[in-house]
């Protein structure tokens, strides 16, 4: 779960596995695969960043390699 805020100013939690797209529009605009359309503050950049953090904790990408060489 990601945390993002309404143009209201109040914050809410978004399962961001069920992100399809985020634009601007020039608010940040995400849409769910289930076509729900959420308007928030946040820009795309801070958006997609917290998406990437939270796919790092679950682990979604595997483990992080480093130093994966030929040799």
């Amino acid at each position: 779960m990601i945390q993002v805020t309404k143009l209201n100013g109040k914050s809410f939690y978004l399962n961001a596995l069920y992100i399809e797209t985020i634009e601007s529009f020039p608010d940040t605009t995400i849409t769910l695969t289930n076509g729900h359309k959420y308007v928030v503050s946040e820009s795309e950049i801070l958006i997609r960043e917290r998406i990437l953090d939270f796919y790092q904790s679950i682990q979604f990408f595997g483990h992080k390699q480093e130093g994966h060489g030929d040799g």
